[in-house]
């Protein structure tokens, strides 16, 4: 056993092992951060995005303590929301002047952009003058139920009709319970006063 000899090869190959093994283990790259944009319209979309969903966590955050704080950690989402959970987010220096968010006069870019938020649409006063239901206001109850059928039709288009019955209805049933609820409101101020 005094005889054998270790060749430099295996020498070598049992360093570089070692080496790679103890980098492995106690010097492992930290995690990279996300690479800058190439061009400044992706930059300016990636910070807007970024603020924006920080903004939807956190909507009493200020816009410009968000990009501040993003600019200064380079654009890690995770470090923000931490530090306006603990409360340390930094009020940026009066030098500090950011953008204007972006704002878009073309709806269908902003219904692409924000896929949960629906296009603009003018808004009716109330679901009577929306389904037209001015005219069923002052009909009776019992007018109402007894047009109504009480079998599911195999027709298409009855029970399309039976469905839009069904929906004036309880519009209009909603509607009288909020006049009964106002009206015993108004009738215990009243009587209060």
């Amino acid at each position: 056993m005094a005889d054998e000899q270790v060749s430099v090869t295996s020498l070598i190959l049992i360093v570089v092992v070692g080496g790679l093994i103890i980098r492995y283990l106690f010097f492992s790259p930290s995690p990279q951060a996300p690479r800058p944009p190439r061009d400044a319209q992706a930059a300016l979309r990636a910070r807007e995005a970024a603020v924006e969903m920080i903004q939807q966590v956190f909507p009493q955050a200020d816009r410009r303590a968000i990009l501040w704080d993003l600019q200064r950690n380079g654009g890690n989402i995770p470090a923000t929301s931490e530090r306006i959970l603990s409360g340390r987010i930094e009020t940026p220096p009066i030098t500090f002047q950011p953008p204007p968010p972006p704002t878009s006069a073309n709806p269908a870019s902003t219904a692409q952009s924000h896929p949960f938020k629906s296009p603009f649409r003018p808004a009716e006063p109330d679901l009577i003058t929306r389904y037209k239901l001015q005219d069923k206001i002052s009909a009776s109850d019992e007018a109402e139920s007894a047009s109504k059928p009480k079998a599911w039709s195999s027709n298409r288009n009855e029970r399309q009709a039976a469905l839009q019955r069904r929906r004036d209805e309880m519009i209009l049933a909603a509607r009288r319970k909020m006049e009964a609820r106002m009206a015993a409101e108004n009738g215990t101020d009243n009587k209060q006063q």
